[in-house]
């Protein structure tokens, strides 16, 4: 099986000149992709598809090891479309499969490609393409969607969610490509063969396509560069700051590796999840999240852990999977261990500490919409 990554990277943009060498927090546009294509150490082989001597140059003295696909001049043109120009580099390379990694999606992780492989060899897909949630209301020539005009307007985490094409990630089987290229059967969408859609989240999905978005892409790359990516303020008022937004609370308390593709499967074995992750990082996994409760796996190294809170509307509660954890409350400490289970009442200010030798991992059971209430200090770690 030989899998390929392959970068497209033509010189002709029109709405931004030359934008696939545009700087971005000091780096032309293009070396993030190519840098996670590598980090992923997934793909016998990169390529950089390109008709810019400018590109070629940069590739060749920075990344000697990617390979250069030299584009046609008619594959380049306004004219050509992502068929064309794939067709005509499947027919040139032999691989089992392509997948092609945009430079202009500058913060898709390596973790982000090496699952969306999986996804594509796990379920032996033919076409995957990565997607992006809107729930919101949406609508096409003029007639809502997911929404009743003559109805009441629901909450937002009640819409049904329309998903659109990221186009950051698209993976193909090379003869299935081919195939339907000649039987113009629609390649890129994947035609009638087995099609799957991966979803990509939060900066994964900034897509750069003109201006404007080259701003926002400096701010978050210079964040990012920085460790500075979620914003330390929320809320505050009476020097308490409120903050029910996950994805902001765990990497403010150190965990950035949080892993919420496979969640609500009807079974999941804990065991082979937590192998499966790192054992000298940490990380989260979210088993459940439905309208009713959130359930997360949460490793830490001895030393971490999270920051000194409490909820005013959640009891809450963890069960210990593996390793030590140290929890203090009101004031008080109480050490638990693999097989004890945790109970807090709400309005109950606590810290939790991974301590020990080694990774500990606990399971919190919460729900998407509890709020985190902070003293001011306790959530920007002074």
């Amino acid at each position: 099986m030989i899998k390929v990554a392959m970068i497209p990277a033509r010189s002709g943009s029109k709405r931004v000149p030359k934008k696939n060498i545009r700087l971005i927090n000091g780096k032309p546009l293009i070396d993030y992709c190519i840098k996670r294509a590598l980090e992923s150490n997934i793909f016998d082989q990169v390529y950089v598809n390109t008709d810019d001597i400018v590109i070629m140059e940069y590739v060749r003295k920075f990344y000697p090891g990617i390979n250069i696909f030299e584009r046609e001049a008619k594959y380049a043109s306004d004219s050509a479309t992502n068929d064309d120009f794939m067709f005509d580099f499947l027919t040139k390379i032999n691989c089992n499969s392509v997948m092609q990694i945009l430079p202009t999606s500058p913060f898709i992780s390596s973790e982000d490609i090496i699952l969306f492989d999986k996804e594509f060899d796990s379920k032996s897909y033919k076409t995957l393409i990565s997607v992006k949630e809107n729930k919101i209301e949406c609508i096409y020539n003029n007639e809502p969607i997911n929404f009743n005009k003559t109805e009441h307007t629901l909450p937002s985490q009640k819409l049904d969610s329309i998903y659109s094409y990221a186009c950051s990630l698209m993976i193909w089987d090379s003869k299935t490509f081919i195939k339907n290229y000649k039987e113009n059967n629609g390649p890129y969408h994947g035609g009638a063969s087995k099609t799957g859609y991966f979803e990509l989240k939060g900066y994964s999905t900034i897509d750069i396509d003109n201006e404007e978005d080259f701003a926002l892409a400096e701010i978050v790359a210079k964040m990012i560069s920085k460790n500075e990516v979620q914003e330390k303020k929320y809320y505050s008022t009476n020097d308490l700051i409120y903050d029910s937004d996950v994805s902001r609370i765990l990497p403010s308390d150190g965990i950035l590796n949080n892993i919420s593709e496979y969640q609500n499967n009807m079974k999941s074995n804990i065991d082979q999840i937590i192998e499966s992750m790192p054992k000298d990082s940490s990380w989260s996994y979210t088993l459940v999240n439905s309208d009713s409760n959130r359930s997360t796996l949460l490793a830490q190294m001895p030393g971490e852990g999270n920051r000194r809170h409490y909820h005013d509307n959640w009891d809450e509660w963890w069960l210990i999977i593996k390793g030590e954890w140290e929890f203090e409350y009101d004031n008080k400490l109480l050490n638990a261990s693999k097989g004890d289970l945790i109970y807090l009442k709400r309005n109950t200010i606590h810290k939790i500490k991974a301590i020990g030798e080694h990774l500990s991992v606990r399971m919190a059971v919460s729900r998407d919409d509890v709020e985190h209430i902070y003293l001011e200090k306790d959530y920007n770690n002074e």
